[in-house]
């Protein structure tokens, strides 16, 4: 994780000096988001048909021989912005075996739940952690030299998988092309009613969240608050998942966390709404922290999920679960400039928070219709 961001870093820098095109040196992050949805919908079979050891190791290596390739003097633009792609479509490929078999390590109770809450902790710290390391990289090194790190990361990673982690065996035997498997397994998925609710409670609040990240710049320079007080917005909002997570993982029974998840949903988003009152640096930070800390409800949504989702079928469930959340960050960055441009930053931080809110809670009714209505089911042929 650390490696993936002073990549982003050092090579949104290298795009940068080498075309002085704001452009596409933010399409390198943007980069990031987009190719998610492909790996996600064509590859995610592989996370159940091959060893889950073998795809975690398979991806690392790929992912380091792009970064390398990245290094090379020669490589132009168009060649920087495809590897960036390429360590896209992997990713959640990644991601998705690694939560499949984060379930099969721990089960699919509370142990899971606090397994995956412990890796998103690890995720937002790595990212506080990973943009003031690149920071300091780029002061010291050259951005190629910068990518030689990532590349070391993603080895390291690799060796980890290999020699600390025991060979498993596939959840499923597929057969057919991987795109095909891949294509009928997410099918499968959003098939099922409850299933796609759950997707869409993790993706859409997700989506608006992102919204006063995106606009931490020019929000910083209305401020007034320079490049200090832009670090701090950019950093209070994962402190706030942190410390979140960590209070509902330690102090919370799995019974409460479920129970709160849906209400906690529909109150998440709503610290944005306190951006129509123009408040200043402090105000704006504890908005966020409060928005961040919101964030527990995954823990009894993941609850709910792997619960849900068919053992054979886990693999592709985590790793479309995954693509889907990048992709719509991405969206969500998008959508938030262009509306910035309309109607500025605060109005439209505050418009997120507004119908985030709405469609969270839309969500969350038809998603307790659901399951009132599966029990009365299972009631019934019980009887």
């Amino acid at each position: 994780m650390l490696g993936v961001i002073v990549s982003e870093i050092a090579l949104s820098v290298l795009v940068y000096d080498l075309t002085g095109s704001p452009l596409l040196s933010a399409l390198t992050f943007a980069l990031g988001f987009l190719p998610y949805v492909l790996g996600g919908t064509l590859l995610a079979g592989v996370a159940d048909r091959f060893p889950a050891r073998r795809v975690l190791v398979v991806c690392d290596l790929v992912c380091a021989g792009c970064v390398a390739l990245m290094v090379v003097p020669g490589t132009g633009i168009g060649g920087l912005l495809a590897l960036r792609c390429c360590v896209a479509v992997v990713a959640p490929v990644f991601a998705g075996t690694r939560m499949a078999t984060l379930a099969d390590v721990l089960g699919g109770g509370d142990l899971f739940v606090l397994g995956r809450s412990l890796l998103r902790i690890v995720a937002q710290s790595a990212l506080l952690v990973g943009y003031g390391l690149g920071g300091l990289l780029l002061a010291v090194v050259a951005p190629r030299h910068a990518l030689l790190i990532t590349v070391s990361t993603f080895l390291g990673s690799a060796a980890l998988l290999r020699l600390g982690t025991r060979r498993r065996p596939a959840r499923s035997r597929g057969t057919g092309a991987v795109p095909g498997d891949s294509a009928s397994g997410a099918r499968l998925l959003l098939a099922d009613r409850r299933i796609r609710l759950q997707l869409l409670l993790f993706w859409v609040p997700a989506m608006f969240c992102v919204v006063p990240e995106a606009l931490a710049a020019p929000y910083a320079d209305a401020l007034g608050a320079g490049s200090a007080g832009l670090g701090l917005l950019m950093c209070a909002l994962p402190v706030g998942t942190v410390l979140g997570e960590l209070y509902a993982g330690a102090r919370l029974r799995p019974a409460v966390r479920e129970r709160i998840a849906l209400p906690l949903v529909c109150l998440t988003l709503l610290p944005y709404l306190g951006y129509v009152l123009r408040p200043g640096l402090a105000v704006s930070l504890l908005l966020l922290l409060l928005a961040g800390a919101g964030s527990a409800y995954t823990l009894g949504l993941d609850q709910r999920f792997v619960r849900a989702v068919p053992e054979e079928l886990r693999g592709r469930a985590m790793t479309v679960l995954s693509a889907g959340l990048m992709t719509v960050q991405g969206a969500g960055m998008a959508l938030a400039g262009v509306a910035a441009e309309a109607f500025g930053v605060r109005a439209t931080v505050a418009g997120a928070g507004a119908l985030g809110a709405v469609c969270c809670c839309a969500l969350a009714v038809a998603y307790r219709a659901t399951e009132s209505r599966d029990g009365a089911d299972r009631h019934m042929t019980g009887r």
